[in-house]
């Protein structure tokens, strides 16, 4: 399964992708907002490939491998992935570049992406971006795709607090709930 825009492809992550997630999972600067990312080792960067991958072969989607089209070079990852947030399970949205990638569009691009395709393929699925709230460029990938600042959710995440970005939030936080 590939994605394309207009100047990248993204793809399924392949074993020969391991250098790659590994050299970017194991720059400070890529994990800047999020060190608990950080990588130390080669079999790290394995572990963290088999959980995407784990992930593809059960829900037949996950995060992708950003490429740009005219080059080939891979710029990072970003996707999708199912997680647990306030008791219910929702897609959470990632990405992430090489910094030598950023600045030029390529996160907001590829996260449109992946949202127009989770919107495609799943659309009852939420959307969750757990952002940093020191990550302003971050925080515009996130709106710039789709979602909206939902300040009533955020919430503590492993690397401090979390500003939580939403596509489809099941509950409308003002309206009283059923039976509520």
């Amino acid at each position: 399964m590939e994605i394309v825009t207009a100047r990248l492809a993204l793809r399924r992550p392949v074993p020969a992708d391991l250098e790659t997630i590994f050299a970017i999972h194991r720059d400070p600067q890529a994990c800047l907002h999020n060190p608990s990312d950080l990588v130390a080792t080669r079999a790290d960067a394995e572990h963290l490939y088999s959980r995407w991958d784990e992930h593809w072969r059960r829900h037949g989607f996950g995060y992708w491998v950003v490429r740009d089209r005219e080059s080939e070079k891979i710029l990072g990852f970003a996707g999708v992935k199912v997680v647990r947030f306030r008791e219910i399970e929702v897609l959470n949205l990632f990405y992430r570049l090489d910094p030598s990638a950023w600045g030029a569009g390529v996160a907001t691009e590829a996260a449109r992406a992946v949202v127009a395709w989770a919107g495609e393929h799943l659309p009852e699925w939420t959307v969750v971006a757990r952002v940093r709230p020191d990550n302003v460029a971050s925080q515009q990938v996130a709106v710039r795709s789709g979602l909206v600042r939902a300040e009533h959710l955020d919430d503590q995440g492993e690397d401090g607090i979390d500003w939580i970005f939403v596509l489809r939030w099941p509950y409308d936080p003002i309206a009283p709930t059923a039976g509520g």
